[in-house]
C-alpha cells in the first residue's frame, strides 16, 4: 500500500483551506465508528492531515469486525447522547435507520459546503443515501460487483468473455478441467450467496420485488436464475466450496484454482498487486461487468447520528474526507472509487489501477443497483440467502426454496 506522501499532504490541506477551515470554532473529539478492513488503514493516515488542519479537533476511530458494528451503532443512536459522531452505514441499513430517526439529514451542510459537488458521486452510490427526499449519507466505499477472469486463460483459449448468462454458464464449464475450475463461487449461507446469487437475477430479468412493490422473487426469471447457478456450482466450481465467502474464492483465484469470480471490483488491484496474494500471478487479471450488465451494489456511507453532539465538526471531517482532492488520494492509495471526477482523472489511472480498470469501474457502478432496501433489508439479506442455501445443498427445489424465501419476504414486510 502506498504510504501518506508530501502530495497527499498538499492536497488534503488544499481541500480543507478551500473549504475554508482552517480555523475551527469549538474544540473537542469526534468518535468514528468503522468496519476493520484496509481502507480504515488509508483514513486514519490521512485524517492525520485533518488534524494537523484543525487543531481543536482529535479524530479517535472505534474499529471492528462488520459483525459487531450494527449493535454498537443502534446502542448509540438509542441513548440520550451518541456515542459516536460519525458513523458509517452499510447500504442495508440506510432506510431502516434513516426513518427511525437515528440519523441528521447533510442537506443544509452539502448546501452550505462551496465547491463540494454532491452530483459528482456516482449516481446509484449518490442515490442509495437519499430517502424519502433526503440526504442521510455521503458515499464513503463501494462494494459493486465485478467479473473477474484470468485473462491469459480466456486469451490462450482464444475465448471471449461471456457477456450473458448463458453464456458464462457455458465457458466456466468449459474452463473446467485438470484441476483447473471455472468458476470460484460464494456460496456460503445468508449474506454471500444472496450477494453473489442476485447478479445472476439481475441477468435473467428479474429481482426481490418489482415497482409496486410486489414479491416477485419465486417467478420465472428468478428460478431460472437458481437453476443456473446450481448447474454452475455442481459442474464448474470448486468441490467442497460449499462454505465459501470472497476470502475462500479470492484464494482459489490467487493459487490458481480457478478462472473467474464475481467478486468486489476492488479485487482485482488486490489480484494484480506484485505483493499481493497471486503472487507472480499478478498481471493476469482483469475486470469485466457482470454477465447481464446489472450489477450488485453494495456501499458504505458516511453519516451523523441525529443525537451526536458535535454535528459541526462531524460534518467538517465527513466533507473534508470525501472531498475531491482528499478522495482522489485515497483512491490513488487503494481506496474504492466513488466519485466520477476521480475514476475519470489521468493521474489516478497512473498512480492507480489503470485507466482499463476505472472506465470499468465506472461502467459497474453507473448500472448498478443497490443490495438490498427497504425497512427490512437486513432481514431480507438472511431470509432469501437462507433459501438459496438449502436450493444450492439439495435439501430444497429451487422452486421450493424461491416459494419459502417469497413467504418470508413478505411476513418481514407486513
Amino acid at each position: 500500500m502506498k504510504s501518506f506522501g508530501k502530495v497527499a499532504q498538499v492536497l488534503a490541506l488544499a481541500a480543507v483551506a478551500s473549504f475554508g477551515w482552517a480555523s475551527v470554532g469549538a474544540a473537542g473529539t469526534l468518535n468514528v465508528i468503522m468496519e476493520e478492513v484496509p481502507d480504515f488503514d488509508i483514513v486514519t493516515k490521512m485524517t492525520k492531515q485533518f488534524e494537523a488542519a484543525n487543531p481543536g479537533i482529535t479524530v479517535t476511530f472505534d474499529a471492528m469486525p462488520y459483525d459487531a458494528m450494527r449493535d454498537k451503532i443502534l446502542t448509540s443512536s438509542l441513548a440520550s447522547k451518541a456515542t459516536y459522531d460519525v458513523i458509517i452505514i452499510d447500504n442495508p441499513w440506510m432506510d431502516e435507520f434513516s426513518r427511525a430517526g437515528y440519523l441528521a439529514p447533510l442537506d443544509d451542510m452539502i448546501k452550505s459546503s462551496a465547491g463540494y459537488d454532491f452530483n459528482d458521486f456516482v449516481g446509484p452510490l449518490r442515490e442509495i443515501g437519499e430517502v424519502d427526499g433526503k440526504i442521510y449519507g455521503v458515499p464513503y466505499y463501494n462494494y459493486a460487483l465485478g467479473l473477474i477472469v484470468r485473462q491469459d486463460i480466456f486469451d490462450a483459449k482464444g475465448i471471449a468473455v461471456p457477456t450473458t448468462l448463458e453464456g458464462y454458464v457455458k465457458t466456466v464449464k468449459d474452463l473446467t478441467s485438470g484441476g483447473m475450475y471455472g468458476a470460484a463461487m460464494q456460496p456460503q449461507r445468508g449474506y454471500k450467496i444472496y450477494e453473489e446469487w442476485k447478479n445472476w437475477l439481475h441477468a435473467t430479468g428479474g429481482d426481490l420485488m418489482d415497482a409496486s412493490g410486489n414479491v416477485i422473487i419465486n417467478n420465472a426469471a428468478a428460478i431460472k436464475a437458481l437453476e443456473m447457478y446450481i448447474d454452475a456450482y455442481q459442474t464448474a466450481a470448486p468441490k467442497g466450496s460449499l462454505n465459501w465467502g470472497f476470502d475462500e474464492a479470492l484464494q482459489a483465484m490467487a493459487t490458481g484454482q480457478a478462472a473467474t469470480m464475481l467478486s468486489y471490483n476492488w479485487m482485482l488491484p488486490t489480484l494484480n498487486n506484485p505483493d499481493g496474494p497471486a503472487g507472480k500471478m499478478a498481471g493476469k487479471f482483469k475486470l469485466y461487468e457482470v454477465p447481464g450488465g446489472e450489477a450488485v451494489l453494495g456501499a458504505w456511507h458516511w453519516g451523523i447520528p441525529r443525537n451526536a453532539s458535535a454535528k459541526e465538526d462531524a460534518w467538517k471531517f465527513i466533507s473534508w474526507i470525501t472531498s475531491k482532492a482528499v478522495d482522489k488520494e485515497r483512491v490513488i492509495m487503494g481506496g474504492a472509487p466513488i466519485r466520477t471526477s476521480v475514476i475519470n482523472d489521468s493521474e489516478v489511472w497512473e498512480k492507480g489501477a489503470g485507466k482499463s480498470y476505472y472506465n470499468t469501474v465506472l461502467g459497474i457502478l453507473e448500472d448498478a443497483k443497490p443490495l438490498s432496501s427497504g425497512d427490512h433489508a437486513e432481514e431480507l439479506i438472511e431470509i432469501v440467502g437462507t433459501e438459496l442455501s438449502a436450493a444450492v445443498s439439495g435439501q430444497k427445489t429451487p422452486h421450493e426454496a424461491l416459494d419459502d424465501a417469497a413467504k418470508g419476504v413478505k411476513a418481514a414486510n407486513n
